[in-house]
């Protein structure tokens, strides 16, 4: 794994991580102290994760009619994932966590993602618990988030339902108050859930002694009719074994029950399931509202009608972490085949005679066509990675900078997000592709890791909001925030670094190219919205997440690469040699596309929009 000196290179040189030291939050923190976490997840990763990635994606989970059957080395993986302090690094010493800035807890994380994304690293239990730190009760933190940190407990997010999927305004499950008394309860207001969750990731194991749901429900009215749209949604907590106010377990399961698991594509070492709420398989206490003992206990989160506010502090956190799987799962690949073509030979070069077919082969990287796709693996993945650790880095300043300089972070990382999530899972996937086309016949067997890194990925522009939702996200939301103030901000960090590399030879025909991306970017803005008609705005709105995340990756790469030759001008190192040739590519092959998909844009083209479905 060659992971760790891009890592270092992007967080200490080019986002100058250790300055952080000197806000107050982590002040006690350093450059060594930085590194020794980097060190311990990557030797766990190393040691727990990377050896069992085939393994876990073979014994996939399965329920012997009591309990969901996983490896033992997912078990220990978890452990030492949990032991590692990973769960709460970025929390306060005196629930036990690190303090990490967020940045480094994302970068040390990566390591997991890239040795085996199918195992897991409890992204969902520390988003879980983040969440009931930001929005629930002092006893609710106590109780249910501290538990999670410390890995007695695990947790997960329910949204989708089989009838609903994506379209949460059409969530079903209810919740019912639960006796007249229930708000007396110190682990908060109490109703009884009844409903079902689909693609519950972790949502039955035993790797741990409970699983503490998030359940996005409805709260009927006086009539006992549901609110229609997202107003009406609550969140609750649902454990699935019963606790008391000191976090033990009362010996009582909770009315949530396994309908049945999902058998995916990829990430087969993860338990998925349908989770049944209140259906009266484990009867849970006195009568309740929907008969003896039926009904799921939960617990209020927030208040009633602003569950899905709550829920997408979990959700912003989790598109960034997908984004990083993402982006790992790719960069696996990318190491998998570069590995590969330098040790396979084939063929032989071609001279200006054409080829010597009596001279001896060469490794195929010898070839100008795998070193295109080398190139665009590296190119889509290196960079997406900056990526992730710059809006890391925004979590960071929003959180301790203070001031305008918070506001601006927040604002940014508003826009950046749906980039974050869907730009990797587009084309750090592509990057997949590209590995299995690297080692031809053979990857697409099972002899070789690649086809299981791209079966893996291929999740990744599904959960956490389609390519769909995020690119109406985009444009139809963030674009327009604050009067574009976040766009403008975008554009004038952009521009700066323009700005800096216009003089540098190197990098000058990009800095114009970057340029002219930025501006067919605001005038596609524009036109799309000329008519102030979201259906024509919106027709397209893949296509202009696709021109605006490549505009976004041009301009990382530039960044980077400036970096690069600041620390290395005369290009002696090779890491710089790699930079500097992948921003090219990134450039010459990649940027020159957003014409075609900023066209469409502009235009307000109707011809999908319009399409009559008897013409399919």
């Amino acid at each position: 794994m060659n992971l760790r000196p891009t890592i270092d290179f992007l967080l200490n040189d080019w986002l100058n991580t250790e300055a952080l030291t000197q806000r107050a939050r982590f002040a006690d923190h350093s450059r060594d102290t930085f590194d020794a976490v980097l060190d311990t997840c990557e030797r766990i990763a190393r040691e727990k994760y990377a050896p069992f990635n085939r393994l876990v994606d073979v014994q996939e989970p399965h329920f012997d009619g009591e309990r969901v059957i996983l490896p033992q080395a997912t078990h220990d993986a978890n452990r030492a994932y949990a032991e590692s302090g990973m769960l709460s690094a970025a929390q306060d010493y005196d629930i036990g966590g690190m303090q990490l800035p967020y940045s480094v807890e994302a970068a040390s994380n990566a390591f997991f993602a890239c040795a085996s994304v199918s195992i897991g690293s409890g992204m969902l239990t520390t988003g879980n618990a983040n969440l009931l730190m930001t929005h629930g009760t002092a006893m609710q933190k106590d109780v249910f988030a501290k538990n999670e940190f410390a890995g007695r407990w695990s947790g997960t997010m329910c949204l989708s339902e089989p009838q609903a999927g994506s379209s949460l305004s059409d969530v079903a499950t209810r919740a019912v108050p639960d006796g007249t008394d229930f708000e007396s309860d110190p682990l908060g207001a109490r109703y009884r859930l009844k409903g079902n969750k689909m693609w519950i990731s972790s949502g039955e194991h035993e790797l741990n002694e409970n699983i503490i749901h998030l359940v996005l429900a409805k709260i009927p009215d006086a009539d006992g009719k549901l609110v229609p749209g997202t107003r009406g949604i609550s969140l609750f907590i649902v454990p699935k074994k019963m606790v008391d106010t000191q976090g033990e377990l009362t010996g009582v399961r909770n009315d949530v029950a396994l309908a049945g698991l999902n058998h995916k594509l990829g990430w087969r070492g993860t338990t998925n399931t349908l989770l049944n709420f209140g259906e009266g398989k484990f009867p849970v206490g006195q009568e309740g509202p929907f008969g003896k003992g039926a009904g799921a206990v939960g617990y209020l989160v927030g208040k009633p009608g602003k569950g899905l506010q709550c829920m997408f502090h979990m959700m912003n956190e989790a598109r960034i972490g997908v984004g990083i799987a993402a982006t790992m799962l790719g960069m696996a690949g990318y190491y998998a085949s570069l590995d590969y073509a330098r040790n396979r030979p084939q063929g032989r070069p071609m001279g200006a005679a054409g080829k010597d077919v009596a001279a001896p082969q060469v490794a195929i990287i010898e070839h100008s066509d795998v070193k295109r796709m080398l190139l665009a693996q590296k190119a889509y993945c290196e960079g997406a990675l900056a990526l992730e650790l710059y809006c890391a880095r925004l979590v960071d300043e929003h959180h301790t900078a203070g001031g305008l300089e918070a506001d601006d972070a927040r604002l940014l990382l508003e826009v950046l997000t749906p980039i974050a999530k869907s730009w990797p899972s587009e084309w750090c996937l592509e990057a997949n592709s590209l590995a299995i086309q690297i080692h031809g016949g053979y990857g697409y067997t099972r002899d070789f890791p690649v086809e299981q890194y791209w079966r893996d990925n291929r999740l990744n522009m599904i959960h956490e909001g389609t390519h769909g939702i995020q690119a109406t996200d985009l444009l139809g939301r963030k674009v327009l925030m604050e009067e574009g103030r976040g766009l403008t901000l975008l554009a004038a960090r952009i521009a700066a670094t323009i700005g800096k590399t216009t003089t540098v030879p190197a990098l000058a025909p990009h800095a114009a190219a970057l340029g002219k991306a930025l501006e067919q970017v605001s005038i596609a803005t524009q036109k799309a919205w000329a008519t102030g008609n979201p259906t024509e705005a919106l027709a397209n709105a893949v296509p202009y997440m696709q021109a605006f995340g490549h505009t976004v990756l041009a301009w990382i790469w530039l960044d980077v690469a400036a970096k690069a030759l600041e620390n290395d001008a005369a290009q002696a190192n090779v890491a710089t040699q790699g930079r500097i040739g992948a921003a090219q590519y990134f450039f010459h092959y990649e940027l020159p596309k957003i014409g075609a998909w900023l066209a469409v844009v502009a235009s307000r083209d109707t011809t999908c929009a319009n399409f009559p479905e008897t013409g399919f």
